[in-house]
């Protein structure tokens, strides 16, 4: 990427809102996109939908398979409810030196309470991160972004974002292509087990959303 290469991303389970979302602002910025899904069809009604909001056909579509194989970033967007077999199932698809982002949450509602449902692990990403082929680095990322802001690309994003990983390498390459989504702020977190406050976060965020019945708050670090 620093070399000018533009960057290839896939969204596993894309045809969500944040999958949406991802993908256009990636696509804005100029990043190649495929969208996956386990129903074929549906990744294709996606991919139109987004290329005609963007004026031409930038964004490709197709299953799980050619979204993990063909890309370097892989996106897993799927309810973290799926994310477990969804890695399982694919895990031989993922091509050497591709890095898979995360931005799964666990959480439940109760009672009209959100509530983070505790792993074993400590995180959602560190849970994956265990049954992922171990070539594969795991990075953690968007996972406070609301899904309502990403896929409205009239709104900026106007927002920092918190990356995590236990590799060095993948996370920089990974804030390197989050920076070309503009309004955009990844910040380094340190290592994979700052997920476990990362996805705490989220549930802040979203108790937040409730109280002031708004959709989009989000985190700004103030001083750096």
């Amino acid at each position: 990427m620093s070399q000018g290469i533009p960057v290839r991303v896939g969204l596993i389970g894309g045809t969500g809102p944040e999958g949406r979302g991802l993908a256009l602002r990636w696509a804005m910025a100029g990043a190649t996109v495929r969208i996956g899904s386990r129903l074929v069809d549906r990744a294709h009604v996606a991919a139109a939908e987004l290329n005609r909001i963007l004026g031409d056909d930038r964004i490709l579509s197709g299953g799980n398979h050619s979204a993990i194989s063909e890309s370097d970033l892989v996106v897993l967007t799927v309810p973290f409810t799926h994310a477990a077999s969804t890695i399982e199932t694919h895990a031989a698809d993922f091509r050497e030196g591709s890095i898979l982002i995360d931005t799964t949450v666990p959480v439940s509602f109760e009672e009209g309470r959100v509530r983070y449902i505790e792993l074993p692990e400590g995180s959602a990403s560190e849970h994956l991160r265990a049954r992922l082929p171990a070539a594969t680095p795991l990075v953690a990322a968007f996972k406070t972004i609301p899904a309502h802001l990403l896929e409205d690309s009239r709104e900026p994003l106007d927002c920092d974002d918190l990356v995590a990983s236990d590799s060095k390498e993948a996370k920089a390459r990974v804030i390197e292509a989050m920076t070309l989504m503009a309004g955009l702020r990844p910040v380094d977190a340190g290592r994979l087990e700052s997920a476990r406050t990362i996805e705490r976060m989220t549930v802040l965020a979203i108790g937040i959303n409730r109280r002031y019945k708004i959709k989009t708050a989000r985190f700004r670090i103030a001083g750096l």
